[in-house]
C-alpha cells in the first residue's frame, strides 16, 4: 500500500516530469557556485576591511550603510547566480 505522498509524487511525475541534468549541466552549475562563492568572499574581504576602518574612526553611521551594502551586493549576487543557474537548466 502506497502512503500519500508516494501518491502524490506520482500523480506530480505525470504533470510534470522531473528534468534530467547532465554531467555537463552539473559541471557548469558547479562552476557557477565555485564562482559565485568566490565573488562574495571577495567583496566580503573588500567591506570588512572598510568596515575596519570605519570602526577605527568610530562611525558607527558608516558602519551600518557599510554592512546594508554587504548585504544588498550578497543578495544581488546570489539572485544572479540563480539567473545563470536557471539559464543553464533550461538549455537542451
Amino acid at each position: 500500500m502506497k502512503s500519500a505522498y508516494e501518491l502524490a509524487m506520482e500523480r506530480l511525475n505525470k504533470s510534470t516530469p522531473a528534468a534530467k541534468i547532465t554531467a555537463e549541466k552539473k559541471k557548469q552549475l558547479a562552476e557557477l557556485d565555485s564562482r559565485y562563492s568566490a565573488k562574495i568572499a571577495e567583496r566580503e574581504i573588500f567591506v570588512k576591511a572598510e568596515l575596519a576602518k570605519a570602526a577605527q574612526n568610530s562611525d558607527h553611521e558608516a558602519m551600518e550603510q557599510i554592512q546594508k551594502q554587504l548585504l544588498s551586493d550578497r543578495k544581488t549576487l546570489r539572485a544572479e547566480l540563480e539567473e545563470k543557474k536557471e539559464a543553464v537548466r533550461q538549455l537542451r
